[in-house]
C-alpha cells in the first residue's frame, strides 16, 4: 500500500508536546479553545491510541497513528491549572498501558460536559509569564488530494523567483 505519512503537517506530536513541557514542569498549563482558555478544574479524562487506514476522496490509500486526548472542561473544587508535569505524568501513566507512538499526530477532544465533544489540533505550547498556553484549533474537515496539490503548487511558485545556482528547488 502506498499510504501518505499523515505526520507530515503542522499537527505537533505526543513526543513534541511532552519535550516541550519537560522544560518547566512545575507551570500551570492551559489550553485554549475557541478563544477561552479552559477553566482551572479541568481534567485529562481519556487518552486513546489509534492506527487508522483509509482512502480518501481521490482514492488515495492512507495510514498514520493519532493519540487522542480528552479534555473534560469544568471548575473543580477551587483547583488551579494543572502543572505541565501533572500532564505528563498522567501520559506517562497512560503509556504503561497502552503503546503511545511518540511522533503520532495529536488530537484533543473537548467538552464542558454539556455540548458535544469538539475535536482540535493543537499548537506549540509557549511559555508565557511561567504558564504553558497552548492554542487549540478547532479541525476542519479538508479535501486531502486538494490539499496536496496545493501544498505542490506552492512549491513550484517558491521556485519561480530569480534562478539561483545555490537555491535548493531550483534545478
Amino acid at each position: 500500500m502506498n499510504a501518505i505519512d499523515k505526520a507530515v503537517s503542522s499537527d505537533i506530536t505526543l513526543g513534541h508536546l511532552l519535550d516541550v513541557l519537560a522544560v518547566a514542569p512545575d507551570a500551570p498549563l492551559v489550553f485554549t479553545y475557541d478563544g477561552n482558555p479552559v477553566r482551572p478544574g479541568y481534567h485529562v479524562t481519556e487518552v486513546k491510541a489509534g492506527q487508522f487506514s483509509a482512502l480518501d476522496c481521490g482514492a488515495n490509500p492512507e495510514a498514520w497513528s493519532e493519540i487522542f486526548v480528552q479534555l473534560w472542561d469544568i471548575d473543580e473544587d477551587g483547583r488551579t491549572h494543572m502543572p505541565a508535569g501533572k500532564f505528563s505524568a498522567i501520559i506517562r501513566k497512560v503509556s504503561d498501558h497502552v503503546r503511545l507512538e511518540p511522533s503520532a499526530r495529536l488530537t484533543f477532544e473537548v467538552s464542558e460536559g454539556v455540548r458535544p465533544m469538539a475535536l482540535y489540533c493543537a499548537a506549540t505550547p509557549r511559555l508565557d509569564a511561567g504558564t504553558y498556553l497552548v492554542n487549540l484549533q478547532a479541525r476542519p474537515a479538508s479535501c486531502k488530494p486538494r490539499d496536496r496539490w496545493l501544498a505542490e503548487e506552492q512549491a513550484k511558485s517558491a521556485c519561480r523567483g530569480p534562478s539561483d545556482s545555490a537555491s535548493k528547488c531550483c534545478p
